[in-house]
């Protein structure tokens, strides 16, 4: 949902070079992503991740997550320009604390959310046009994973399963109930 930001913050800045720090479940989509330059990985502590950043000395950080850690993370690392919504008690660590759009002011989409950042920091002046959120590298992605179907010599139909889940055990089958749904 946040590609659509990352490439709006790309056109306004062309010439930038332009990282995001990610967490290993989602690295590799901002990996093959065309208009991101680097991806680093947060892997460690808070304490780690701003001294990495640190090290970079980026001039500002676009804190898309609302959590308390990555406004914390940003201000750690002593980036000048500290950009996010004033939410969850981070509105100190920011240096441009936007105000949260209310419900009903944007369209429902996470991607307006993230686009209304943007836009109410003065990033964007409208919402980029954004049909559809399509991956870049999806292409040479499937191409991929067709080569490897060819080399274990699969002869019946493949269908893939993807039991992966986010934000708890609560939207998380059961590994039984997916076998069923499998079969």
């Amino acid at each position: 949902m946040s590609l659509p930001a990352i490439r709006a913050v790309r056109d306004a800045f062309p010439g930038a070079h332009l990282t995001v720090l990610a967490r290993a479940a989602v690295a590799d989509l901002y990996a093959r992503e065309g208009s991101v330059d680097g991806v680093m990985l947060h892997a460690g502590t808070r304490r780690v991740a701003a001294a990495e950043l640190r090290l970079r000395n980026f001039d500002c950080a676009i804190l898309l997550p609302n959590s308390f850690d990555a406004a914390l993370v940003a201000w750690m690392a002593r980036i000048p320009r500290r950009i996010g919504y004033r939410r969850d008690g981070r509105g100190w660590l920011l240096t441009e604390a936007i105000k949260p759009p209310e419900p009903g002011e944007i369209p429902r989409h996470e991607r307006f959310y993230y686009l209304e950042l943007l836009r109410r920091a003065g990033i964007v002046h409208e919402y980029p046009a954004c049909a559809q959120i399509e991956l870049d590298g999806r292409v040479a992605a499937g191409a991929a994973g067709l080569d490897g179907l060819r080399q274990a010599a699969l002869q019946a139909p493949v269908v893939g399963v993807s039991p992966g889940a986010a934000y708890g055990d609560a939207k998380r089958w059961l590994p039984e109930r997916f076998a069923e749904a499998a079969v």
